[in-house]
């Protein structure tokens, strides 16, 4: 045997034991050669000087590829980082609580182009501010009701831009310092609107929030306890929660920031100085969402079963189909996406992977979250693909650390045979 393919040998050898896999087992559709890259990228990204840690979870066919830990827990780099660490996955919550108002749309108690004010009176007699001529903006009737559609595509047109007249007034609403989802409907209910709904794509949590509250009033429960009731408990998601129990918080990441200097440093906020507490005072569905990449994982794993895991029925195919389907392709091009990309039911889509500009397939899916957490589904390489941090990017920051994503979805792609 030549010196390159013992070289080649002892690759494939050391990354499948690495994943705990035969090597024939791991060679099926996957090169273990080239998966080891993705290896060495997290290694190297999650070395001084680089981000603090990482865990990657990869699926392929049915079979866990990757499940791998990389770099460190804190900030001290005096604890390795392990596969079961606990994240704050921010907006990659939002997909979820999504799937929560799916599930009340199948049960028929409600439609996505329901009004909002069906379900959340307060929502009645909302008008547009908009308008620049000489009197200055003019509030107006929108020229369409406010549905549940334009919520879950955030397309409600809610005043969410520096630009927009109506910002100050939602500012000044505070509707974040909430204590409760009703209150903070209610306090968004009370700010026009900056452009009629479906007129333009402008993701925020706001869109989210509201949702969750028409869960909450539709279901007749708290929408946490909806959501432990109805999908995490039924997908054994047992480290998903708006907090942490104290005996587990341990295992949380700790979230980093560049400081002064380009040196890292513990994130600002609450979420950073109390870990394990819930990151709003009521349930945020927007982002408020802890989780280990393997809850994560199961939750993927339901999507990508057309709604079914080990035999629990959360939704339907056709509604899983619905998800990832473009809604928005009457905004062409979406301001606040990539090119290349749709949005589906809370979800980005990806429809021209060459305008992309990353390696990727037509009609795979998924989101990302602030602190760097990522997730893809690809239904035509059944391929699920996972990589969770804890840094809050910046991007006016001295210093700032390089976004991995681009490099993480190319690394994983490329390995495929």
């Amino acid at each position: 045997m030549g010196r390159g393919c013992v070289a080649i040998a002892r690759a494939v050898a050391a990354t499948a034991v690495l994943l705990g896999l035969a090597g024939p087992a791991l060679a099926q559709g996957v090169s273990a050669e080239r998966l080891e890259r993705l290896s060495e990228f997290l290694r190297s990204d999650t070395t001084p000087g680089g981000h603090l840690g990482a865990v990657a979870l990869l699926q392929h066919r049915g079979r866990v590829i990757v499940r791998q830990a990389f770099g460190h827990r804190d900030l001290a780099r005096s604890e390795a980082m392990a596969p079961g660490a606990i994240f704050r996955i921010y907006s990659m919550s939002k997909p979820i609580a999504s799937v929560a108002l799916l599930m009340l749309m199948e049960e028929g108690r409600l439609t996505l182009d329901d009004p909002v004010e069906r379900h959340l009176p307060e929502f009645a007699g909302l008008q547009v501010l908009a308008g620049d001529g000489a009197a200055g903006p003019q509030r107006r009737a929108p020229v369409r009701p406010l549905t549940l559609r334009h919520l879950l595509t955030h397309t409600a047109g809610f005043a969410t831009r520096d630009s927009d007249a109506a910002r100050p007034l939602l500012g000044a609403a505070a509707p974040s310092a909430a204590g409760t989802l009703e209150a903070f409907a209610r306090r968004v209910a009370g700010v026009p609107l900056a452009a009629d709904p479906g007129t333009r794509f402008a993701y925020d949590g706001i869109n989210t929030e509201v949702l969750c509250r028409v869960v909450e009033v539709v279901a007749g429960e708290p929408f946490d306890r909806f959501l432990q009731r109805r999908i995490f408990t039924p997908l054994g998601m047992k480290d998903t929660g708006f907090s942490v129990p104290a005996a587990q918080r341990a295992r949380i990441a700790e979230l980093s920031a560049v400081g002064p200097g380009g040196m890292l440093m513990r994130a600002p906020g609450r979420s950073s100085m109390i870990p394990g507490e819930p990151l709003n005072d009521y349930p945020s569905g927007a982002g408020g969402l802890y989780a280990t990449a393997a809850d994560y994982l199961r939750f993927a794993r339901m999507l990508l079963g057309d709604g079914m895991l080990d035999g629990q029925r959360l939704l339907g195919r056709k509604t899983v189909a619905l998800i990832r389907t473009n809604q928005l392709a009457h905004l062409d091009p979406i301001s606040g996406l990539s090119p290349g990309e749709g949005f589906g039911l809370g979800v980005a889509v990806v429809i021209d992977p060459a305008r992309r500009g990353r390696l990727s397939s037509a009609g795979a899916y998924g989101w990302s979250g602030a602190a760097t957490t990522y997730f893809t589904i690809d239904p035509q390489e059944q391929l699920i693909a996972i990589l969770l941090m804890q840094h809050l990017p910046s991007d006016d920051a001295p210093g700032e650390l390089p976004k991995p994503s681009v490099k993480f979805h190319n690394l994983v792609y490329q390995a495929l045979d």
